[in-house]
């Protein structure tokens, strides 16, 4: 903390978490400790490298002011992790009523006779700070992650074991396979028995047809519909099969 007789500054180090490819702010509060009227200029040494809001103002008496002081992102980190970069702050006593747009580089001319305090201000990289290491589940000795579930309503994993077990090593249920191609066989038997019955009927109507033809007499009536409704029966057979 600088304790000069204008100007209060915190911190006295420009602290950076360094962190590549990436811009980082810090900030400085300025308090103006006398009755006065107090106007301030940052300087730095690297002015390419920071950006100053803002770099000019006046702190009114007895109150504060707060200053960010962002830095560009960086390609690579120093091997030491050192910075040589450096800010200086100048302050001096302006008119009652002064602004930011009356400060002029001459007011902060020692030479000109002005009563200048300057405070040299350095930059510190620090490591980022580190993410929490997540907490590993079943952290117990002799338990294993993922051992347990049941307090929420879920199986432990003893629990999910048995039940993987009896899942696994359940007997599948027995068919009744045999019963049913043993039925399927016998009503195919049973279906070409009727096909064959139908094809010899059909070839003695075919036969007794062409020796009607031939002897100029017709096929009996009573033949003829009794071969049809035994035609009827089979075919009524063979959609139930």
């Amino acid at each position: 903390m600088s304790t000069g007789e204008l100007l209060r500054i915190e911190p006295q180090e420009l602290q950076f978490p360094l962190e590549l490819r990436k811009q980082i702010s810090c900030s400085l509060q300025l308090s103006n400790k006398s009755d006065n009227y107090v106007a301030f200029k940052v300087k730095t040494t690297n002015p390419k490298k920071y950006c100053v809001r803002p770099n000019t103002g006046v702190v009114l008496p007895r109150s504060t002011c707060d200053v960010i002081v962002t830095m560009q992102a960086q390609k690579e980190a120093p091997a030491d992790m050192q910075c040589k970069d450096k800010f200086l702050l100048q302050s001096v006593v302006t008119s009652p009523g002064a602004t930011a747009k009356d400060i002029t580089p001459e007011m902060f001319n020692k030479e000109a006779g002005h009563n200048v305090e300057e405070c040299k201000l350095r930059v510190v990289y620090v490591a980022p700070p580190r993410p929490p290491s997540p907490v590993r589940e079943g952290s117990e000795e002799g338990s294993s992650p993922r051992a347990s579930l049941s307090d929420n309503g879920n199986l432990s994993a003893s629990e999910f074991s048995a039940a993987s077990r009896a899942f696994v090593e359940r007997p599948e249920p027995q068919d009744n396979s045999t019963e049913a191609r043993a039925l399927i066989s016998k009503l195919t038997e049973e279906k070409n028995s009727v096909i064959q019955h139908n094809n010899k009927l059909q070839q003695e109507l075919d036969l007794l047809r062409r020796q009607a033809s031939r002897s100029g007499t017709g096929i009996p009536i009573m033949y003829i519909v009794i071969v049809g409704l035994v035609g009827i029966i089979l075919g009524y057979l063979l959609e139930k099969i």
